[in-house]
Parts: C-alpha cells; sequence; structure tokens
C-alpha cells in the first residue's frame, strides 16, 4: 500500500487524489509500482476491458480490468507495452488488475510495461469485486464535496464577521490567507498598499504581507489600474512565495478602477480556492465602492449640516427641500413621509459587552431600514420612516434592548421629537419597557410612570409606610394627603376630615418630624402629593387635586407652624 504523505492528511479542497482512496480500499490489495503521483487528482474509476479504451476516457481516472485484453497475443510484450503507453498519453492516474477470473497473478509483461512507463498498477484480490471498488469511489467523492460545501460555508461566515469588524479590509485579508496559501496586498487606485496579510505557511513573513517588493509589481499594478473589467492579471516572479502572482482589480458600478486585490502563492491554486477569492474581491469591491460612491445622501446631509447648521430651519425653500430630499433617500423615503425618531437601551445595564460597532450600527440600519443611526454612550439612536410595530418592536426587545419610540413628525420638527424621545428614556432604563410617546400621558405623573413613581413613594414616605400598625399608618396618609390637596389650609382640612384644626395641625406637624422634612416649602410639598399617588394602599384623596400646590406659599395657605384660620 502507499505510504499516505503528511499533505494528504490536510484537508484538501475540491478533489480526491490517488493516495487517499487507496487508503479507503481494502488492506489485501497490493502496490506493484508506485509511479509517484499519489497526489494526484482522481476524476472517477472506470472498468474496461477493451484493447484500447483511450478514446472514451478523461483526465484522471483509475482503469480497473481483468486482464482480457492481455489473453492470447494480447499479452505479448509489445502490445502490452502499447497498452500501457495509451494509457499514460490519456492521463490515467492508474490501472487496477483484477486477479480471476482470467489470470492467477499480474502478468510480468504488464508489470514491466508499467515500471517502463511509469504508471501507478494496483493488484486486486478476486475477494475485492470492481463494483465495491467504484462505489467506495463515489462514496469517498461525495463526503469530499460535502466536505467541501461545509468549508465553503464556514468561510463565507468567517468573511461576513470580518466585513462586519471594526477593520474589515484588515480582517478579510487575514481571512482570506487563513483559507487560502496566498499572501495578500490591497492596494488602492493611487498604488498604495491598504492593507496587507501574510500567508499561514510563512510566505510574505519579510514584508508583513508581501513576499516581494512592492516596485517589483508595479508592471502589474499598471495593467489592473489602467485595464476595465472583470479579469484577472498574472506575473512569474523567481522569488520565494511569489512563483505565481495573480491580481484583481476593483471595480466601481461605472467600471472606474478603486484599486486592486494581489495575491501570491506557489501554485495554482485549486477551483474551491478560487472560489473564495472571487468572494472576497467582491466584498472588497462592495466595501471600496461604500466608502467612495457609495449611499451618497446621508454624507451630503451630514456635510451641509455640519457646515451650515441654522440652514434646516433659515435656509431657503429650495434649499430645505433639498435636505428633505437626502432625507429620505436616506431613509428610502418619500419628503413628504413622516419620520420617527428611536432611541434604544439596553434591558440590563452592566450586562456583556453587545457586538462591534460597526456590527451594531449595519443591525440596526437593517432592522429600522434607514441609513441614519448613531452609536451613543446610552445605545443607539435612529431617524425611521417605520411605524415600529409590534413585531419589529419584538424582534428588537428579544435581542435584549428596550426601545424609546418617537411620535410621527417631520423635518423641521426632529428636534423636537428627539427631546420627547429623551425625556422618557430614564423612564425605559427604569422599569425595563419599552415606551412610546403618542401614549404617554404628558404630565408628571405621566413621564414618572408607575415604576419609578413607586420608588419614589418609599422613599419620600419611608417613614410612615414601614410602620407596623395599618390603621395608623393608614390614618397618617389619609390626613397628608387631605392637607396636600386642600393647599395646605387647616380649617378645609379639618371640615373635609371632620377634625378640629388643632388635631390636624398637631397630626401634620408629627409627620413633618417623621418624615424629617419641612413642609413649608412648596417643592416638598409638590413631592410628597405626586409620591402620594402611588401608594396603593392610601384612599383617594378627598380634594380633587393638588391645582393649588402653586399657591401653597399664599397668604390663604398655611403652614404646619400657622396660627392663622
Amino acid at each position: 500500500m502507499l505510504p499516505l504523505a503528511p499533505e494528504a492528511t490536510a484537508e484538501r479542497l475540491g478533489f480526491v487524489t490517488l493516495e487517499q482512496f487507496l487508503h479507503k480500499l481494502p488492506a489485501e490489495l497490493k502496490i506493484l509500482h508506485d509511479g509517484g503521483n499519489g497526489a494526484g487528482m482522481l476524476r472517477w474509476v472506470e472498468p474496461s476491458e477493451l484493447e484500447d479504451p483511450t478514446p472514451y476516457l478523461l483526465d484522471g481516472e483509475f482503469i480497473l480490468t481483468a486482464g482480457l485484453p492481455f489473453l492470447g497475443d494480447g499479452g505479448s510484450e509489445a502490445k502490452v507495452d502499447a497498452y500501457v503507453r495509451r494509457l499514460v498519453g490519456a492521463g490515467v492516474g492508474a490501472l487496477g488488475f483484477g486477479l480471476e477470473p482470467y489470470f492467477a497473478a499480474v502478468p510480468e509483461t504488464v508489470v514491466a510495461a508499467c515500471r517502463r512507463h511509469n504508471l501507478t498498477l494496483v493488484e486486486f484480490p478476486k475477494t475485492v469485486p470492481f463494483a465495491a471498488i467504484g462505489l467506495e469511489f463515489s462514496q469517498l467523492l461525495e463526503s469530499d464535496n460535502a466536505r467541501v460545501f461545509r468549508q465553503l460555508a464556514d468561510t463565507n461566515r468567517q468573511l461576513m464577521r470580518a466585513v462586519l469588524s471594526a477593520r474589515p479590509e484588515h480582517e478579510l485579508l487575514a481571512a482570506l490567507v487563513q483559507r487560502v496559501p496566498v499572501w495578500a496586498l490591497l492596494v488602492g487606485a493611487d498604488g498604495r498598499i491598504r492593507a496587507r496579510a501574510a500567508g499561514s505557511n510563512g510566505a510574505g513573513s519579510n514584508g508583513g504581507g508581501a513576499a516581494v517588493e512592492l516596485s517589483a509589481l508595479q508592471p502589474l499594478l499598471k495593467r489592473l489600474l489602467a485595464g476595465s473589467g472583470p479579469r484577472v492579471e498574472m506575473e512569474q516572479l523567481e522569488e520565494p512565495g511569489a512563483t505565481m502572482v495573480f491580481g484583481h482589480p476593483l471595480r466601481s458600478t461605472r467600471d472606474a478602477n478603486l484599486g486592486a486585490l494581489v495575491l501570491g502563492s506557489e501554485g495554482p491554486l485549486t477551483p474551491a480556492q478560487n472560489s473564495v477569492v472571487s468572494s472576497v474581491v467582491g466584498l472588497l469591491e462592495l466595501l471600496v465602492r461604500q466608502r467612495t460612491s457609495g449611499s451618497l445622501a446621508p454624507s451630503q446631509l451630514a456635510t451641509a449640516l455640519l457646515l451650515h447648521p441654522d440652514s434646516a430651519a433659515s435656509g431657503s425653500t429650495k434649499h430645505v427641500n433639498g435636505l428633505k430630499d437626502l432625507l429620505a433617500q436616506s431613509m428610502s423615503s418619500t419628503r413628504s413621509a413622516p419620520l420617527r425618531v428611536v432611541q434604544g437601551v439596553k434591558a440590563e445595564a452592566g450586562g456583556p459587552a453587545g457586538e462591534s460597532p460597526v456590527r451594531e450600527l449595519l443591525q440596526w440600519r437593517r432592522m429600522f431600514d434607514t441609513k441614519l443611526v448613531e452609536i451613543t454612550d446610552y445605545g443607539f439612536a435612529a431617524i425611521t420612516r417605520l411605524k415600529v410595530d409590534d413585531a419589529l418592536l419584538a424582534e428588537t426587545e428579544a435581542l435584549g434592548w428596550r426601545l424609546v419610540i418617537g411620535d410621527a413628525t417631520e423635518f423641521h420638527g426632529l428636534s423636537s421629537a428627539y427631546r420627547r424621545a429623551t425625556s422618557l428614556r430614564a423612564r425605559v432604563q427604569a422599569t425595563g419597557r419599552s415606551a412610546r410617546v403618542d401614549e404617554v400621558t404628558w404630565s408628571v405623573a405621566g413621564l414618572l410612570g408607575r415604576e419609578a413613581g413607586t420608588m419614589l413613594a418609599a422613599r419620600l414616605l419611608e417613614p410612615v409606610l414601614n410602620q407596623e400598625d395599618p390603621e395608623r399608618r393608614a390614618g397618617q396618609l389619609t390626613v397628608l394627603r387631605t392637607w396636600l390637596g386642600e393647599n395646605g389650609s387647616w380649617d378645609a382640612t379639618a371640615k373635609a376630615m371632620g377634625l378640629h384644626r388643632n388635631s390636624v395641625r398637631r397630626q401634620i406637624n408629627a409627620l413633618a418630624e417623621l418624615l424629617d422634612t419641612d413642609l413649608n416649602q412648596a417643592q416638598v410639598r409638590a413631592e410628597l402629593w405626586f409620591a402620594l399617588q402611588y401608594v396603593d394602599d392610601s384612599p383617594a384623596p378627598a380634594s380633587p387635586g393638588a391645582a393649588g400646590l402653586a399657591d401653597a406659599t399664599s397668604p390663604e395657605s398655611g403652614t404646619p407652624d400657622s396660627q392663622s384660620r
């Protein structure tokens, strides 16, 4: 049996070798002559008893025969020699000779001819039928193809991750040289190197990514940057790691040259490896186009607003309409379509680190169908034409985010819409629940929300709420609520509760001491009033509201120490 070379155990892309095939066959076979082509590709296994099968053969086939062509005068030295010579001329990879029913051993004339023409000769015993040999090759080829497809899928995933990284061009070249035995240079339209990567086999180590000096590549670069259309330019250099140099131009949609990808290798690449190279070329073209000529609307809009920040409000009608058009193009929308500001915050502060900023940015651009996305210290902000329905909200929340969804607005109202969304962000962060601006009651209580209001009540009213006697707790809360609702008037509170005014004053003074606060201050009264709205076990206030809190310091309003009224 042929010894299995170390490189045969390494992963190959796209074909089955003679070594791989022979090592899958039963141990009873014998290698009568090793032609030294174990690493060569096998295309197929073909049984044939024709005197001349070569008109029906393709390169790289394994021919099986039981010796029928060598019976009678066909076994003469001249005819056997001619037979083997024709096989070698047709590119046959090996000859398999099956024992029985015609021969008990391989004729010496066949062995001698194979040695003379250096054709690998394998003897198969009668216990190994030709059908089993063909089946084994088919299974090996199928499994090899499946492995190639898995490798290509893994490679594509790695390339996509590279595109979404912070340094996509450098990461793409690194992924390429990891999968394909080459070194790589990315050259700009000006002929300068933008990125480089050394091959995993050590090629390019002396240049950090190129095995040759850039000056040696100038003739190739000149052809790449001067020509047109998709093509591959090649050079052969007498440099280590650069026996073959391939150049791929990077082109704009109008076929302008934006740069080139130059690769160097020790030899030709397999079809699967060339497929990886083609994918990288396409992704590099996409990146270069995006940077130089793609998505022009957002960059024009940003430039106009940076250089003329007041133009949105004070510019001419023509100028403002131009900005509206750029805004619409940035969101795949129309000039008159309503806009929304969306802010996103992580559901749990201090959670695991997110994706890279570029990947995160592209994720939000895809989900909200807009190019106007900003990565912020709290999360992200976006301007979108979408209404952000429940399905999109659920998709975002499943990723661990909570949203503040702005109300519909127009170009001139974006700044105000952003401020309205910002006013709800603290509530969303505190409650862990998304909020829609157009569903919020625009009052202090509405903006505060149930969770934040309950926290406020627990903090400000803690000494009262923590009392063990529920009747005393409820009584004190009722007195405080009623007194605040009556704007601090002793008489009105006494009348509303059916108590003497001095009794009300004593209870309010006791509450001020218990709460360790100054109830003479209007701000303290206001905060306590809003906190009381979130104490569920308190009875409703005797007075309809705290509308008079703004007048709490007027001459008619009492204080805990007031002796009037």
